[in-house]
């Protein structure tokens, strides 16, 4: 089927951000593993004086995991989606949170600016026309060795993984979508991860990407095989580093 893109999908999260955060309560561990991925950029001191970019934060989900692993950093955070980002501003928040509406591909014109010591990015690249044009543009933003954290829906490759994911958007994700009336947008996310990179093919294009050390990280329960982080850091120089390993926390 074809993908939503650019203003047709910002649109399908706008009418969607009313009943997402109920959808999204019904994924068992959703926001834990975003938790754990965070940790996995293994940034110190709670995040003290640090500066973390959420690149598209959507309802505030990722947000959330990000202030509460890492409490003393300035998170700015960031999404394309209007309808998205009112419901994150029904939450409350620091000082230290702001929220700002821009595609990735306009961040400098909506004030957001270098250099990050993080870049976190939670279920957005397989939802872009460039994935590789939005890696490119986290790679400017971060300082010398500053941490990226893809946490994203990237199929392992193996049969299995794929049937379950199947099962549960047709069997269980798209009917009640279809009842709240947003058919349109959960269609498209559940072809979206049947189209986009293997976790492997995600590993590859980050470290094409500029990036060193990555490393493809599983997560547990029913979404093993199909959830993975895939963390790294900019490189300095010199040439990229491809390595997969288990997970450190």
């Amino acid at each position: 089927m074809p993908l939503l893109r650019d203003a047709r999908l910002a649109d399908a999260f706008d009418h969607a951000a009313r009943s997402y955060d109920t959808l999204v309560a019904a994924n068992p561990g959703y926001h834990a593993h975003l938790r754990r991925s965070v940790r996995r950029l293994g940034l110190p001191r709670r995040g003290t004086k640090l500066r973390v970019l959420d690149l598209g934060c959507g309802t505030g989900a990722s947000t959330a995991a990000l202030a509460a692993v890492l409490p003393g950093a300035q998170i700015t955070a960031v999404d394309a989606s209007e309808g998205m980002l009112r419901r994150a501003a029904l939450r409350p928040w620091s000082a230290s949170v702001r929220f700002v509406h821009a595609p990735v591909e306009r961040l400098a014109e909506a004030g957001v600016s270098g250099p990050f010591d993080a870049v976190f990015a939670a279920y957005l690249l397989r939802n872009t026309a460039d994935p590789d044009a939005v890696l490119a543009a986290a790679h400017r933003l971060l300082a010398p060795h500053g941490r990226l954290a893809v946490h994203e829906y990237a199929l392992s490759g193996h049969p299995a993984h794929k049937a379950v994911w199947n099962a549960v958007c047709g069997g269980l994700v798209l009917p009640v979508a279809t009842l709240l009336g947003d058919g349109p947008l959960y269609r498209h996310l559940w072809h979206s991860v049947l189209a986009f990179d293997t976790a492997g093919a995600l590993a590859r294009r980050v470290a094409a990407a500029g990036f060193e050390r990555v490393r493809v990280l599983p997560l547990p329960g029913w979404q093993a095989g199909i959830t993975h982080t895939v963390v790294a850091r900019r490189a300095a120089r010199g040439h990229d580093t491809l390595r997969t390993g288990a997970d450190p926390r």
